[in-house]
């Protein structure tokens, strides 16, 4: 009677044997034939015994599942996930019997996969397809987790959607990985243009140096990522109405940054967005202690004296900017508009006096102080419009000031520049 069970056992187990090796052979004939309907279907019969596969078969068995899934690059987004799933089970497999069988056969599909996601991707982001280009980095990052730039790339096209949830899953994990997305920049002068380019790699800039193609050049590490990322997680948590979130991303940031002066200006940032304007000041002047030399944060203080109407202090805080940057063309326009606010409340006074004789004196008084305040303005605004001579606010202002002060050979040429500037912006 042992003997007879034994007996039946084997033939069982043979039976089941061969049922296995019949299904996986109905995949791969499937996939032969290109027929990846019924390679899928195959592979759901024989998924049902996985559990009693041994190894070896077990690994053929998910290599020919992921080239049903993928179905030479037809498979749907879900498809393709389930297939990254399954070569991932693959390699693992492989590597813990210690023979790559199907290995190298499944990297060269992930390579495939992976080229004909980014092809995707790139193009949906050039065309401002921003939801396939984010779908579509995001499986690039799947199937290769070491190159996590594309999950970066992921985010940034969510943001740009906008998908805020997406981009804020993204963000986190890039957050909690510590990804800092630096990377060496190989760049070289062409002798040909004198414009300085990039390279893809060192050894490629070099070669074109030594044959005498390029000139001068320069290894640079790009800027962290870190401040953006808890920027823009901060941001999405604000607008989300989750500010207690926002401040915590920051605090944990900058715990661990506490002279990264990206992070400081991102905090501040944040402040500004759930209008607390105090706090946003503040930060902005520890910003500037930090980085004295920095024109954009003089720039920005201006603006906040100006918003809360202390002009004297925006004209310092502008001058100061321009003395960093002497280019720097918003803040010319910004002193002009300072200098000119204190017109409205000259032309108030002027209009209620009557017509005694103090009140010509005194009417007299504030037209010189409006001429004053005229010529104080027309150097800052003069030189926003030289700086950049599309700058018609610049050129309209001026206008009008030529011609409030009787000057009209300027009025007329000022006139001229105007109608030239807007002919040129309908034009385009």
């Amino acid at each position: 009677m042992k003997k007879l069970m034994t007996l039946m056992l084997l033939l069982a187990m043979s039976s089941m044997s061969f049922a296995q090796k019949n299904e996986v052979k109905a995949i791969e004939k499937a996939i032969k034939n290109a027929n990846y309907g019924d390679a899928k279907s195959a592979v759901a019969s024989a998924e049902a015994l996985l559990g009693s596969m041994d190894d070896k078969l077990k690994a053929k068995f998910y290599y020919l599942k992921a080239q049903a899934l993928y179905a030479d690059g037809q498979g749907s987004d879900a498809n393709i996930d389930e297939a990254i799933v399954s070569i991932d089970n693959l390699k693992t497999l492989e590597s813990e019997m210690g023979k790559l069988k199907y290995t190298p056969e499944a990297n060269k599909m992930t390579t495939d996969m992976m080229n004909a996601y980014l092809t995707k991707a790139n193009k949906a982001f050039t065309n401002k397809n921003f939801k396939v280009a984010a779908k579509g980095f995001e499986k690039v990052y799947k199937m290769s987790p070491k190159d996590t730039m594309y999950l970066y790339y992921a985010a940034s096209s969510a943001v740009s959607e906008p998908d805020y949830d997406a981009a804020l899953d993204y963000y986190l994990q890039l957050k909690n990985m510590g990804y800092r997305g630096e990377r060496m920049l190989y760049t070289a002068v062409n002798v040909e243009t004198g414009k300085e380019e990039s390279f893809g790699d060192k050894n490629q800039r070099d070669f074109s140096v030594k044959a005498k193609l390029h000139k001068d050049p320069k290894d640079e590490k790009s800027e962290a990522k870190t401040a953006e990322i808890v920027k823009n997680i901060a941001l999405i948590y604000v607008s989300q109405g989750e500010n207690e979130k926002a401040l915590g991303a920051m605090a944990d940031a900058r715990a661990e940054n506490p002279d990264d002066i990206g992070l400081l200006l991102s905090e501040a940032n944040v402040y500004l967005k759930m209008g607390n304007k105090e706090k946003f000041k503040a930060l902005m002047e520890e910003a500037t202690e930090k980085d004295p030399g920095n024109a954009e944060l003089q720039y920005n203080l201006g603006v906040l004296a100006a918003e809360g109407g202390n002009a004297d202090q925006a004209i310092k805080y502008y001058e100061k900017a321009i003395s960093i940057n002497p280019n720097y063309v918003d803040a010319y326009n910004n002193l002009a508009v300072v200098i000119l606010g204190g017109e409205a409340a000259i032309v108030e006074e002027m209009n209620g006096l009557g017509t005694s004789a103090a009140d010509n004196k005194k009417y007299d008084e504030l037209k010189a102080q409006r001429s004053q305040l005229y010529h104080d303005a027309i150097p800052y605004l003069e030189k926003a419009l030289e700086l950049r001579n599309t700058n018609v606010d610049a050129a309209k202002t001026l206008m009008n000031i030529y011609s409030a002060l009787g000057e009209t050979a300027k009025f007329k040429e000022m006139r001229a520049k105007v109608e030239e500037i807007e002919a040129s912006a309908a034009g385009n």
